[in-house]
């Protein structure tokens, strides 16, 4: 899936796109407000869910070599936050729906979250 076929999906106002960056594939996603869970469960993701609006999502989307962020609940990041992604390169976008409604939609148009490795 095309990471502007998830703006489409999710009704998102995107912040930062790059160059590319909206014509990047993904493959996977996760949800997590905890980017503790995020850097511990989380293998092979490329789009992080979340409503946590901190510099520290960027990090961790960046250890883990995610190529989008996706904002819930109509959560905005400040402007370091966004300044940051856009140095790193990674996609921001903002939707108003809630972190369980983007899980589903995403799903729904075939974006999984990856293996399952909850132990």
């Amino acid at each position: 899936m095309k990471i502007r076929e998830i703006v489409d999906a999710i009704n998102a106002k995107v912040l930062v796109a790059g160059d590319d960056g909206l014509d990047m594939e993904v493959h996977s996603a996760c949800a997590s407000d905890m980017m503790s869970d995020v850097l511990a469960f989380v293998k092979e993701q490329a789009v992080l869910v979340t409503g946590l609006v901190n510099p520290q999502v960027v990090r961790t989307a960046e250890m883990m070599d995610m190529k989008c962020i996706i904002f819930a609940r109509g959560k905005t990041p400040d402007k370091a936050t966004i300044e940051l992604a856009k140095s790193k390169g990674i996609v921001v976008m903002v939707t108003p729906l809630r972190m369980y409604t983007v899980c589903g939609e995403l799903y729904a148009k075939g974006l999984h979250g990856g293996e399952d490795n909850v132990g």
